[in-house]
Order: structure tokens, then sequence, then C-alpha cells
């Protein structure tokens, strides 16, 4: 069995997905079907939206499903119709096992971390957030207990001071393809010489760091903290969701200009007062709020911010 004959299908959702897929597509393997989620409405308009990978899947031609519920009789059935030999998951939900066991290969999962340290929706984010000098991407094979599967592959990137989880997740995306297609290699050698897979149980005994779902509380900022937790905080949710501000220090002359701005750049300070530069005091000294939106506003920084105050 070559690439061309392994019978894959695929499942996925958003931008970091599409991807890996099209690694798949544009190198020659067999991808026979797309699993995604349902489309949804989306704008004012409320018009129903696909995702990602939807839209990538239909452009070069290939059969998406989309169930509202994964084991619904009619998807299983269909699913089960193209008889796959490998299932591939990148930034999809949770799978019964009555999925993840259909193919005689199994299915493998590409997780945007080094596991088993953040196991959870939002790895990208918090590796950025925690302040990690490093961090990495991992397929496993799928089990019972969500992200903690056997690695088959693991790769590691390093996280620079400047790096926001913007830019973690485009080269987590490209190199995560690129383990994609590795693994689907490796997983074809070792059927086609009749051996196990060789994988690596993931190692439990360490302190794990998880990584649940963003929500809007946990973007928000606090400046009781030191000013290198607030700087990561705020580039592990830039560019998306964003860090915000509920409410600012005591007596700052900007705080009711600036409750509920989102936060996208800061840095340390040195001082506690700069000139066309918004500093706010913090628990071991200063920040300075470089790129920030006012609701409702236009993303602005700090500058153009205060000369629109001024103008005012």
């Amino acid at each position: 069995m070559d690439k061309k004959s392994i019978r894959i299908i695929y499942l996925g959702t958003p931008d970091f997905a599409v991807e890996s897929l099209r690694a798949l597509v544009e190198g020659g393997y067999n991808v026979v079907a797309v699993v995604t989620m349902p489309d949804k409405p989306a704008g004012r308009g409320h018009q129903m939206q696909y995702s990602a990978v939807k839209q990538y899947a239909l452009s070069v031609g290939l059969p998406v499903l989309q169930p509202e519920r994964l084991k619904d009789e009619n998807f299983l059935a269909e699913l089960k119709s193209y008889n796959a030999d490998l299932q591939i998951v990148v930034a999809f939900r949770m799978l019964p096992e009555v999925v993840w066991d259909m193919p005689r290969l199994g299915t493998f999962n590409l997780h945007a971390s080094l596991l088993p340290q953040y196991r959870g929706a939002a790895p990208i984010n918090w590796a950025v957030m925690n302040g990690d000098k490093e961090t990495g991407a991992t397929t496993f094979m799928l089990q019972h207990e969500i992200d903690t599967g056997n690695i088959i592959l693991q790769e590691r990137i390093s996280i620079a001071d400047d790096d926001n989880v913007g830019s973690v997740h485009d080269r987590l995306m490209t190199m995560g393809a690129n383990l994609v297609t590795r693994t689907v290699d490796a997983i074809i050698d070792a059927d086609n010489q009749g051996v196990e897979l060789p994988t690596i149980p993931q190692d439990n005994s360490i302190e794990l760091r998880p990584a649940p779902k963003i929500f809007k509380d946990t973007c928000v900022i606090d400046f009781s903290c030191a000013a290198e937790q607030i700087c990561n905080h705020v580039r592990g949710l830039s560019p998306y969701p964003a860090a915000w501000i509920s409410e600012m220090p005591a007596n700052h002359p900007l705080s009711d200009v600036l409750k509920g701005a989102k936060v996208y750049k800061v840095a340390k300070a040195q001082h506690a007062e700069q000139k066309g530069h918004i500093i706010v005091p913090c628990a071991d000294g200063y920040v300075d709020l470089l790129e920030l939106q006012l609701p409702g506003k236009k993303r602005m920084d700090a500058a153009a911010l205060l000369n629109g105050i001024r103008a005012k």
C-alpha cells in the first residue's frame, strides 16, 4: 500500500486544520472525504458560514460530511461507506469510540503542544500565556481519554519574547502539516512491513499544565500581577480573542476611558510617565499599553488613541 491507495478521512474545522489537509491533498495522499462542523450563522446578516476546512475541501472537490451528532446512525453509515484505512483529526471535537475505532489502521490526532503538557482546547494560548520558551506539536493515536494516546511523532519550536499566539499558531500550523504527512508515511511503512507502529506512551508522572477553553473572564488583565506576567497574558491572547481591561488601578487618569478596551500589545515600562504612552502601574513596576481597541472603535496604537482623546 502507498499514499495513493491508503484511504484517508480527514476531520477538522478551523484555519489551523486547513494546512494539514492541503499538505495531504497536494502531496498526493488519497483523502476520500472530510468531516467538519455544521455551518453556522455569522455576522450581522446571520448568513450561514462554512468552516475553513469545508471551504478548502469544496475547492478541491472533496466530499464533506457535517454531522450534528457524531453517533447519529445515518452519519456512521455514511462514514463507514468510505471504507477508510485511516482517519486524521486536526482541531476537531472529541470523537466517540465508534468513530475513532472504525478504520483498520485507527485514528491519529495532531495536537498543538508537547504532550502530555497542555492537554485541552487552547494549548497554543496557554503556552504563551505561561511564558514558555518553547512549544511544539504531537501526533498520537486516539484512545478513550482525550489527548492521552501513545505518541507517534513530536517536534519542537521556540517561543521568542516578541511572539504572540498568532505568530506561534502560524508556525505550528506549517510544522504540524509536515508532521501529519510524516506520520501517515510511518503508518504506511509499518503496515507494509506487517509490524506494529512504533509509539511512545505519554509520561503522566510529570506535573501537567492544562489548556482549558478560553472564556471572556480568562482574558481579563489583572494589573495586580507582575509586568512580565501581564505581558505574557496579552501575548497569549493576541490577536484573538484579545486580552481586555475590566478595571484599571485606582486613580488612573484613563480609568473610565479604557474600561472594556482590548489590548493587543504591551511592554514593561521603566517610568510612571512617558509622553505619547499609556503607562499603568502593576505589582512590580509599570506596563506600557502599546496597542489597544476601545469598545466600538478601531484598533490603534497608544499615541493615536491619546490624540483622539485630546481632540475630544
